[in-house]
């Protein structure tokens, strides 16, 4: 079962009420319900299996997140469309970077009318990750149970072993939180829990 725990300044409320689409806060006209950035953590128990995610990069590439075995790997579900993840994708990159190559990132670009529109995004963001490109939002299957196919942006941190050991419902709300929240989970291994930092980017 996940564990909750605190963000600085930011409420906590059950995953299930938690996990949504672009926004802040409330549902949208197309009935997405909205994340707030909270973390919820998975002691190492209760990760389940490991997560089997493939499909094709934005650059028609084959990915894998089984060849990232062994790494903490960063999962950014998001859309070119959503205004929320415009405003994370600088944190992401910046996280990225600080964790450099011990720590892999991978984005899910999902509700696309146009790969060129991700496309031009991730130029624009100077994101230097892969995404795979999933418009119908098939590639999110690999965490049912664990984020709402209707949660953009969420990002997921997924430990050594490949399994779900955290997950930000909504934008990340810094860099400092996503990198102590990777560092935990590195931290961790197969015998505890991932927990949140907090403070400013």
């Amino acid at each position: 079962m996940g564990r909750l725990r605190p963000l600085a300044t930011l409420a906590l409320v059950p995953l299930l009420a938690v996990l949504g689409a672009c926004g802040l806060s409330g549902t949208n006209d197309d009935g997405y319900i909205s994340g707030d950035g909270a973390l919820v953590s998975y002691a190492a128990d209760d990760r389940g299996e490991p997560i089997d995610l493939t499909g094709k990069t934005l650059q028609g590439k084959d990915y894998d997140v089984s060849a990232e075995r062994g790494k903490v790997v960063v999962v950014n579900i998001w859309g070119s469309w959503c205004g929320p993840c415009i405003r994370e994708a600088p944190i992401l990159q910046k996280a990225h970077e600080e964790l450099g190559d011990k720590v892999a990132f991978v984005g899910v670009d999902v509700r696309e009318t146009s790969a060129d529109n991700a496309i031009a995004f991730e130029r624009g963001n100077d994101i230097s990750y892969p995404s795979i490109y999933s418009p119908d939002g098939r590639a999110l299957l690999a965490f049912k149970g664990k984020v709402s196919p209707k949660a953009q942006p969420a990002t997921l941190i997924l430990d050594a072993e490949g399994r779900v050991a955290g997950v930000f419902s909504g934008p990340v709300p810094t860099k400092l939180t996503l990198v102590e929240a990777v560092e935990d989970v590195e931290k961790s291994g197969s015998t505890a829990g991932a927990d949140t930092g907090s403070g400013a980017a």
